[in-house]
């Protein structure tokens, strides 16, 4: 688990979750000869839209990428229809993908598209899923890994830092021996909860009942509440995948929090690290206050973050 040189933005920069051990650089040698590396982006809702904007508009992102296609799985013709694109940029079939020859692939759509084509995709291009609740299935895990830790190819597979303020850090500690524990608490309003189960069950009986204020609706490992929360909790995963050495997804510890008061997204982050004998132990927290539209399961300053995580 390598990490990518900073460039000095090492906040918002992608971590390496896995890639061979010859490679230094988020580059792919087909892309050696070309000025800008070509983007395949995956998934055309808010995200979606933002980033394919960025890669044309933005003078930054249009300097050093190009679009490559542009997918919506869920909805085959819907980036065609909007009219906002050449037509050699949308891509209606997912299945199509190899013909348009992007040197990295950024899913913003859906855990099932890692589960579906992240190891097809790393045959071809380097891989960045913002769904990484997708690999609390050890099967889409190890598949991907398996892919991109293989020395006979030259891809890998990258971890946007999005909301996880620090997440080069605590990985750093986790590869030095020094990691103990890792908190993540998601604060968010009612209505920036995408949730169901036991877990949804217990924020619409509180919600009945007239509630406010603060409630917990769940604290444990992460893979107990992942399925119940796929859109609400990816960057308690990108954490989990940061940090192997104490368990990962059934060794970080998970609380969701309803705030019926909130107007953002509030992540607080928790690592814990070793202890001389007889003294307390070094501890970091961080919290990210992030602005969210009502309804919006995805903060504002995120959207800057999987853009800065891309160049």
């Amino acid at each position: 688990q390598n990490l990518l040189p900073s460039r000095g933005q090492s906040t918002h920069m992608a971590a390496a979750l896995a890639r061979p051990a010859s490679r230094r650089l988020l580059s792919s040698s087909s892309s050696a000869s070309r000025a800008r590396r070509r983007v395949g982006i995956v998934g055309f809702g808010a995200v979606g839209k933002y980033l394919a904007d960025a890669v044309q508009n933005d003078p930054v992102a249009s300097s050093a990428l190009e679009l490559a296609f542009v997918c919506e799985p869920m909805s085959p013709g819907a980036v065609a229809a909007s009219g906002l694109f050449e037509p050699a940029v949308c891509l209606e079939d997912l299945a199509g993908f190899r013909s348009k020859e992007a040197d990295l692939i950024v899913e913003v759509a859906h855990a099932s598209v890692s589960a579906r084509y992240g190891p097809a995709f790393l045959e071809h291009a380097d891989y960045m899923p913002a769904s990484i609740t997708a690999f609390v299935d050890d099967t889409v895990e190890k598949a991907c890994r398996e892919v991109a830790e293989s020395p006979a190819q030259e891809h890998g597979l990258y971890i946007p830092s999005g909301a996880l303020w620090g997440a080069r850090d605590i990985q750093k500690m986790d590869e030095r021996g020094s990691l103990r524990a890792v908190t993540v608490t998601m604060c968010k309003a009612p209505h920036h909860l995408k949730i169901s189960g036991p877990v949804g069950e217990k924020m619409e009986r509180l919600l009945a009942s007239g509630a406010t204020g603060e409630h917990v609706l769940y604290e444990g490992p992460i893979r107990g509440l992942a399925a119940h929360a796929p859109n609400n909790v990816n960057t308690m995963a990108a954490a989990a995948l940061a940090s192997p050495s104490i368990g990962g997804f059934d060794g970080l510890t998970a609380r969701l929090v309803m705030d019926t008061e909130t107007e953002a997204h509030i992540v607080t982050v928790e690592v814990e690290g070793p202890a001389k004998p007889g003294a307390k132990p070094f501890k970091q927290t961080t919290v990210r206050y992030n602005p969210a539209e009502v309804g919006a399961v995805t903060g504002d300053a995120t959207y800057a973050s999987f853009l800065s995580s891309m160049l």
